[in-house]
């Protein structure tokens, strides 16, 4: 009868536990496919887990951060930043994502320490406020520094059109570059201005790009070939195996939309900061370590959430400037902003986001 009793509360328990169980979101994902994509998340640094702190333990050859030999002893997670003098100080990147709409709602916000590059938590940010509020954003307008092509790679892979300037490279020399050669996808060739083929010859993996050249004897008896190259094996060109991106986001340079979304970048966003900074404080941390002030930093957010709403509600029989609205305290804020959010995301359906980057001080006390 025990044992019976105890098989029977076994079986009992084990039950519940299944039906307690979580269940899986369904996806198309075989089993070995979800493992790699298990793998490949357990040594990804995700950015909002570790709420802004960089991955110190990658490294490349033998660089050394300066964050590793020389740390604040107020502020441990402060790292040196150039201002725009030619002094330094210690401060934070503060990282906002807005929403594309009049109100300018600010969706999702992160501090980072200074050493740490604009663009790295970006797709991070993009991909959470995606989750978070349900968005199908259209596009995503940033500046050159987010040009990158694992940036508008990934971007454009998720059918967002990435509205971003980019970071063309110099040219070393007097010679012709490559924006004088015309590329036809369908035969896989180079024309040079003098119409001649360069033709596929071989691909460097360990550069990530194919070798396209001309022929040489063509290239010796041109009489261009004093400004093309200084080869006697014929000129070469190195094109990216990813270059069909960059390709797509430059023809988006030529639309008009895309000029109205850069436009739009500058006085949408840019006047953000200069009111966080002017009536929210935002231009020295009151806090020190890097929890403590995102958590000042989503604060900040949400009075600047909280003021439009009150300016779509009214402010009852005593207005009071928009400005102004900064020092009154707020006794909600933190409360508040999740239900913000999502009201100004279902009354209008936001089509476009607008990542931008604001450097902050830390006071030193």
């Amino acid at each position: 009868m025990g044992n019976w009793q105890e098989e029977c509360s076994q079986t009992s328990e084990e039950t519940s536990h299944e039906q307690h169980a979580p269940l899986l979101l369904p996806t198309c994902l075989s089993e070995k496919e979800r493992e790699e994509v298990a793998a490949t998340n357990a040594h990804r640094h995700d950015w909002i887990e570790e709420a802004g702190r960089p991955n110190r333990e990658e490294t490349h050859g033998s660089y050394r951060r300066v964050a590793d030999y020389r740390v604040s002893t107020t502020d441990p997670d402060a790292t040196i930043m150039p201002t725009k003098g030619q002094g330094f100080h210690l401060g934070y990147h503060t990282h906002y994502v807005v929403d594309g709409g009049k109100k300018r709602i600010i969706l999702n916000v992160l501090v980072t320490p200074s050493e740490v590059m604009e663009n790295q938590p970006m797709l991070d940010l993009l991909w959470r406020t995606q989750f978070r509020w349900k968005l199908r954003p259209h596009q995503v307008t940033r500046d050159t520094t987010y040009g990158t092509l694992d940036i508008i790679q990934a971007v454009e892979d998720a059918h967002i059109c990435a509205y971003m300037p980019l970071a063309e490279p110099g040219e070393r020399n007097s010679l012709l570059g490559i924006h004088h050669f015309v590329y036809d996808a369908e035969q896989d060739i180079y024309t040079c201005p003098q119409g001649e083929q360069l033709a596929y010859h071989y691909t460097r993996h360990v550069m990530n790009v194919r070798v396209y050249r001309a022929d040489a004897q063509t290239c010796n008896r041109c009489p261009l070939k004093s400004q093309c190259t200084t080869s006697s094996h014929g000129r070469t060109i190195h094109r990216n195996l990813r270059e069909q991106y960059t390709e797509r986001v430059r023809a988006y340079h030529q639309t008009e939309a895309y000029e109205k979304a850069m436009g739009k970048r500058k006085v949408w966003i840019e006047p953000l900061f200069a009111e966080a900074k002017q009536w929210h404080g935002l231009r020295r941390f009151r806090l020190r370590r890097l929890w403590k002030v995102n958590c000042e930093a989503l604060i900040t957010a949400s009075g600047q959430n909280i003021k439009r709403l009150l300016q779509k509600r009214g402010w009852g029989r005593r207005p009071i400037p928009t400005g102004m609205a900064g020092h009154i305290p707020l006794f909600s804020e933190v409360g508040m902003v999740a239900a913000i959010l999502h009201w100004r995301v279902m009354r209008n359906k936001t089509d476009a986001l607008v990542l931008e980057q604001v450097n902050v001080e830390d006071e030193q006390r």
